[in-house]
């Protein structure tokens, strides 16, 4: 049995998709309300933060992924997210389950460097330094030999259906309510994105890899990294119509972050926003050279047609 753990977000549901069209059938659903993504999926409704109802949830599985989001409050994610990461580690090792770590980049510097896996963490705000916390808690029991484990590590989403991030608030949905396009600082800095199907698709490959485990990897981004200028040209093709956009001063965050929680709690991800952010999947691709990386047209052709049809 292979468990998905948060499996009801964009990343956990194309995750038992993936897993379903092309690895194993017996999948166990657990989220704290949890649903079937596949008709064959098992389900189980548990708050992980409970270390019981984890090592019950990991149970007679041979994989788990740990796939749980929480939302963007640096309150909730100091008080639950190591919490409940630390649980589910402990259950893993109890039941013999390997583990599936799905990670962000938020304990990344923000700066013009290129990321590798081998980056240094520098982490800038509180979110940050609780994504380290987390990346170094899986880290030390691969070190040590105690946990089976591996970190599947993505950026910045776009995606489609309920896809969850900064590029489809501001760009796609801004379309799809016929509202001016936003650029978060800078139009002119190169953007790494992934696709969210990819991010999925790659988590299963690598969770059925034997080999990859005991690493960090960087999953597959369109290696064009373009520029949201670029990329906005692009939608602009796709989309048939001249798409008018503006850049988005920080001023302006700092200033609706008085009277917004959300964009308080973005403040903190701005920085890597002044800068080129280049994702470097070299790693990935060696290892996995038949993986067919989704293109930004594709992609793009994609949210399009999921707009027009009402998908969404």
């Amino acid at each position: 049995m292979q468990t998905i753990l948060g499996a009801n977000g964009q990343i956990g549901e194309e995750l038992a998709r993936e897993l379903k069209r092309n690895f194993t059938s017996d999948i166990r659903i657990v989220s704290r309300v949890a649903k079937k993504v596949n008709d064959t999926d098992k389900v189980f409704s548990a708050d992980l933060s409970i270390r019981e109802k984890a090592i019950e949830a990991v149970k007679g599985s041979e994989i788990a992924y740990f796939t749980l989001g929480l939302p963007m409050s640096s309150d909730l994610w100091e008080e639950q997210f190591s919490l409940i990461l630390r649980n589910v580690i402990d259950a893993c090792k109890i039941n013999g389950t390997k583990l599936v770590f799905f990670d962000n980049t938020y304990m990344y510097p923000q700066d013009d460097r290129v990321l590798t896996e081998n980056t240094p963490f520098a982490p800038v705000g509180r979110k940050g330094k609780v994504r380290k916390e987390m990346a170094e808690m899986v880290l030390k029991e691969i070190q040590s030999g105690a946990l089976e484990a591996v970190i599947c590590r993505a950026p910045e989403f776009y995606g489609p259906g309920k896809t969850q991030s900064i590029t489809n608030t501001l760009v796609f949905n801004n379309i799809k309510e016929g509202k001016k396009l936003k650029v978060p600082l800078r139009t002119d800095k190169k953007r790494s994105l992934i696709w969210t199907p990819d991010a999925s698709r790659a988590t299963a490959l690598i969770g059925n890899t034997p080999d990859a485990y005991g690493q960090t990897w960087h999953l597959p981004v369109d290696k064009s990294h373009p520029a949201y200028r670029e990329f906005i040209r692009t939608v602009s093709g796709i989309y048939g119509r001249d798409l008018n956009y503006s850049a988005v001063p920080k001023f302006v965050f700092r200033l609706g972050a008085l009277f917004n929680k959300k964009l308080k709690e973005l403040l903190e991800l701005l920085p890597r926003y002044e800068h080129d952010n280049i994702f470097d999947d070299s790693k990935f691709r060696n290892r996995f050279p038949e993986f067919q990386v989704t293109t930004y047209k594709q992609g793009i052709s994609q949210i399009k047609n999921e707009q027009l049809s009402g998908k969404q």
